[in-house]
């Protein structure tokens, strides 16, 4: 270990030393303690103080600290802002996780197959719904094209009678458009039991009524709080759930008539009900579809309206926070346009819906024998795709 040297001033020696600069002493009336000449590169053990520093030696006293060597990087003393380009500097990080759920999503993409999906979708009752629906105004629309060519000018002009096996062939098919509506009406038999359950789970308890209940804890353990009556529940049910409800519990009593266990006269006043709560369901849903697109849109405006922020508009540099900001909003704004998308498909399906039901409840005739098949097939492919991506990002997320 290095060692400290310092004059003494009670050494003779020392006092005989020459001053510096022609002989002149460092402080007058004083004998100069240091040397005239001050070599920083003279090799020596001691420690040399310069004599023009205008701090004074202090006494040296044993160190405390252990005579190991402490090495340290030579990047410690790097300032890092000035070395490197702050547009490049990127949280390594977030970006990793990025890039881990964009690969979690396409891998996931890649793992679900399309026969995987259907198969989750005509594993519920819904999706066989679905299916036999799309069969049964598929069929709709052929019997329809195939009508529209026999009566057409050629076919009429050229005389030629109906073949037997077509004649067989088209009553093959009413029979069978008509045992695929009553298939399809049994799938849904108790429908409105999830509208039920809905209603008469309990509700949370408003803000004055939880306090009051925090106050009084020890009565509530020892006696627990009366259930409101089925009628107050009912009453104070949302009206989109009643009419659901409302709309399930007569489709259930037309379906009976249908299988002959009620009579018929109850069954066509069930059935005409059911088709008004299906009326006024539809434009309740067409409400809400509209509030909810125009708040998503609002928000993909604001979103559009941030990132746009981000990136200052005037051609300054993207700094790393303003990128990663940037990429955060482009996901949400990709997520918003996603549901804005299906909210579209959702408003014609049940536009498609109020068409058909309309003929229905004000008994129209006009295109009535066009209309209507088309309207039911349209709504049918939008409900299974709506139905299949729900099965799709389902089983995406277990994959992942």
């Amino acid at each position: 270990m290095s060692t400290l040297s310092f004059p003494n001033p009670h050494d003779p020696s020392h006092h005989d030393s020459p001053t510096s600069a022609g002989g002149q002493s460092h402080h007058s009336g004083h004998i100069s303690f240091y040397p005239s000449s001050y070599d920083p590169h003279a090799s020596s053990s001691s420690f040399q103080i310069n004599p023009l520093s205008s701090h004074p030696p202090r006494t040296p006293r044993t160190s405390v600290v252990t005579s190991a060597v402490h090495s340290y990087p030579q990047d410690l003393y790097v300032n890092t802002e000035e070395s490197s380009d702050p547009r490049l500097v990127l949280s390594d990080g977030e970006d990793e996780e990025e890039e881990d759920d964009a690969q979690l999503e396409d891998r996931a993409g890649t793992r679900v197959r399309r026969e995987e999906v259907w198969r989750e979708v005509l594993a519920t009752s819904t999706g066989r719904d679905k299916a036999l629906k799309l069969i049964q105004y598929s069929m709709r629309v052929y019997l329809l094209c195939h009508s529209g060519l026999r009566n057409s000018r050629w076919a009429v002009s050229s005389g030629a009678s109906r073949p037997t096996w077509e004649i067989a062939m088209l009553q093959r098919f009413d029979s069978t458009i008509a045992g695929l509506s009553l298939a399809r009406k049994c799938l849904i038999l108790f429908n409105w039991l999830t509208p039920f359950t809905s209603i008469t789970a309990p509700q949370p308890l408003p803000f004055a009524s939880a306090s009051k209940l925090d106050d009084s804890v020890h009565n509530l353990r020892k006696k627990p709080p009366p259930k409101p009556p089925l009628l107050h529940t009912f009453l104070h049910a949302p009206p989109p759930l009643l009419l659901d409800l409302l709309n399930s519990l007569a489709d259930d009593i037309a379906t009976f008539s249908r299988l002959g266990l009620i009579g018929k006269r109850i069954g066509e006043k069930a059935g005409r009900l059911a088709d008004w709560c299906w009326f006024s369901g539809t434009l309740v849903g067409l409400v809400e579809v509209g509030v909810e697109q125009g708040l998503v849109k609002n928000m993909m405006d604001e979103a559009e309206a941030r990132m746009y922020a981000s990136t200052l508009g005037d051609g300054a540099p993207v700094m790393s926070g303003n990128s990663l900001q940037i990429k955060a909003e482009e996901k949400e704004l990709e997520k918003l346009k996603r549901q804005y998308y299906w909210l579209r498909i959702s408003r014609m399906k049940l536009l498609m819906d109020l068409v058909f039901v309309s003929y229905e409840c004000f008994k129209l005739q006009r295109g009535r024998r066009a209309i209507m098949p088309v309207s039911g097939l349209l709504s049918a492919i939008l409900s299974s795709l709506k139905l299949y991506d729900r099965h799709r990002t389902t089983l995406m997320k277990a994959v992942s």
